[in-house]
């Protein structure tokens, strides 16, 4: 059993890439969840230091609690420790062609992300002013999807199987339809990854927490 330290789910895009790598594939976890801006999130930086960061995931091996963070981090833990599980695909250029994917959208797209924080209250609603860069960092990622969706056959990133890429997709997933961004190519795409149970679940969850951080709220 695991136990995964996440954020406010509406809001925290790195959580959600952590908790879709258990939820997504079956596997056994409990969540924590410690809301973002709060003094009990900061007295859990504190105390879990160098661990100051969600997600978390947290186990007990060999009787002693093992904890480690990073999104990339857990794949690759949980990939090891549960190679049957799918979170790569089998195939090995699909399985290279996923871990560029995951790996590209986990540390790039630095602008989409400043000027379009995910959040899973809003919906169609255009920035007034988006920032220089933005439209350009949105066709990139639309073409590193095009490129996976081509090379990979379909229909999700790297093939036949939700993997690691769609979950570290999907925060991205939920900036186009809250922000009404892309060129709408990726539509199907977009409805299969929302559609999917864990990604439905994570939603459900995050839309009926009454908790609102106006950081997010305010972007106009």
């Amino acid at each position: 059993m695991y136990t995964i330290t996440i954020g406010d789910k509406a809001y925290s895009s790195w959580s959600m890439r952590g908790w879709l790598m258990l939820a997504a594939f079956g596997l056994p976890f409990e969540e924590e969840v410690v809301p973002m801006y709060s003094d009990a999130f900061t007295a859990m930086a504190k105390a879990r230091a160098p661990a100051r960061s969600v997600p978390q995931l947290t186990w007990v091996e060999g009787g002693a609690k093992r904890r480690i963070w990073d999104t990339l981090a857990i794949a690759e833990t949980l990939a090891e420790r549960h190679p049957d599980a799918g979170l790569w695909p089998e195939a090995s250029a699909k399985r290279r062609l996923a871990r560029v994917l995951a790996a590209q959208m986990h540390a790039g797209f630095g602008t989409l992300r400043t000027a379009a924080p995910m959040n899973l209250h809003r919906e169609d609603q255009p920035l007034t002013l988006p920032p220089q860069g933005l439209d350009e960092a949105v066709e990139q990622l639309e073409e590193l999807w095009d490129t996976a969706l081509n090379e990979g056959g379909g229909p999700w990133l790297a093939g036949p199987r939700f993997t690691v890429a769609d979950a570290m997709a999907a925060p991205y997933v939920f900036r186009f339809s809250g922000y009404r961004l892309g060129s709408g190519r990726h539509a199907n795409y977009m409805d299969r990854l929302t559609s999917h149970p864990a990604v439905r679940r994570w939603v459900t969850d995050a839309q009926a927490d009454p908790r609102r951080l106006p950081q997010y709220e305010t972007i106009a």
